[in-house]
């Protein structure tokens, strides 16, 4: 297809929403012939289709409907794919001898400009990324990394675009510190600023999440325009993307499969994701006698929640598979846990600890392996339940025969 460039369209932070991706894929099959498709990261994780579907789908759309992605923190392993890594790009992310992990620019026509399409990642999204899965892999300052690039490449390219997997308010800052950007697509924060917010003469904005829209730019007069939507409801769906939705529509038949009856006093409203794993915590200190327990808030999403609990509520509840653990609290940590706690905070948002204070004498918590692997001195032993077992016994009384010992057998090892 000989496509000829008008405008900029960026997604981010879809977390494999697919619950209406017919109206996202409709409508980006009908710009691409006119529009340069990209992500901001995070296209993965965070539903029930990519627990059941292990990325095949999430991927199969990026290489139909994509054109350039940044990589994000969720799913970092699927950018390392041969088809998805020819189409990610990021300027500061690089391996132990410094090679760039992906390439570092890409030049595309748009309009009669010759624009210039990187990357970045904020090293709290990196940091995020469970440490295995980052073996051997670096950061740099995010704004270093651009002002290299560009000074590289200055010549070929009379505009820059920026995919940032940083959060709103750092692209903000990026903004500032490089106002050689045109145009700065934000992803990663999950807040509600979407911009398009001037700095200068940089245009900071965010398509919102979860596939419900997205952010585009085009070249107006001197300089850029920049604007949020909504992606319209499909009419009718192309030929070529009928058997992807296909798929879609035959796992999300998996998904409104019901495990259990929720307790009346959470029906028909919106999940408190603290009170929850408040509740969890508690029963995995008294149920499985664990010295103490420690979660992370974010494992858990909040959900709003009918009669029944299907399968896809309790994977779209805790969509990472989290398995719990016993593990080892850092010796330095080990004599003041007010200063573990508040650490562990920084990095990963706000904790959930029973018993609150944690007593003195403990060396070992209960925790979920990402936690463990990541930030604390590793596990001793599983605790032989997920997670999302544990969500699913406290919210409800399970059917019988239900779907919830195949989210149980699980083994899908993410985090969140």
């Amino acid at each position: 297809m000989n496509r000829k460039l008008r405008q900029i369209i960026a997604t981010t932070d879809v977390h494999s929403a697919f619950d209406s991706a017919a109206r996202m894929l409709t409508h980006l099959h009908a710009a691409r012939p006119d529009s340069l498709i990209v992500d901001c990261g995070d296209f993965f994780e965070g539903s029930g289709f990519y627990r059941l579907g292990k990325g095949r789908i999430e991927s199969e759309v990026l290489t139909t409907l994509y054109d350039v992605l940044a990589p994000g923190n969720h799913g970092w392993p699927h950018y390392f794919e041969p088809q998805l890594r020819q189409m990610t790009v990021c300027a500061n992310t690089t391996d132990d001898s410094g090679n760039p992990l992906f390439d570092r620019v890409r030049i595309q026509d748009i309009g009669v400009r010759r624009v210039a399409v990187t990357a970045v990642m904020g090293p709290q999204a990196f940091n995020a990324v469970p440490a295995n899965q980052r073996a051997g892999h670096r950061i740099s300052d995010p704004a270093k990394a651009l002002r290299e690039v560009m000074l590289e490449h200055h010549h070929r390219a009379d505009a820059w675009m920026v995919l940032s997997h940083s959060g709103f308010e750092e692209d903000l800052k990026l903004a500032a510190a490089c106002p050689f950007a045109d145009v700065i697509f934000a992803g990663h924060c999950h807040s509600d600023a979407y911009g398009p917010v001037h700095v200068g003469d940089t245009l900071v904005v965010k398509g919102r999440e979860l596939g419900v829209g997205y952010a585009a730019a085009e070249p107006v007069g001197s300089g850029w325009a920049a604007r949020t939507c909504a992606f319209p409801d499909a009419s009718a769906v192309p030929h070529n993307l009928a058997t992807l939705l296909e798929e879609i529509s035959a796992v999300g038949q998996q998904l409104r499969s019901p495990i259990g009856t929720v307790d009346e006093p959470r029906r028909n409203a919106p999940l408190d994701r603290r009170r929850l794993l408040e509740k969890v915590a508690d029963r995995l200190h008294t149920g499985l006698g664990a010295d103490a327990v420690i979660l992370n808030e974010t494992a858990l999403r909040p959900v709003r929640l009918g009669t029944a609990l299907t399968l896809g509520d309790l994977l779209a509840i805790e969509p990472f598979g989290n398995q719990l653990v016993h593990a080892f609290l850092p010796e330095h940590h080990a004599q003041d846990h007010a200063e573990l706690l508040a650490h562990l905070t920084d990095l990963v948002g706000p904790l959930v600890v029973a018993p609150a204070p944690l007593p003195p004498e403990i060396r070992t918590v209960l925790t979920t392996d990402y936690l463990a692997d990541s930030y604390l001195d590793g596990r001793t032993h599983q605790a032989g339940i997920r997670l999302g077992q544990a969500v699913c016994r406290v919210l409800t009384a399970p059917l019988p025969n239900s779907a919830e010992s195949r989210e149980g057998a699980s083994d899908d090892p993410h985090r969140a």
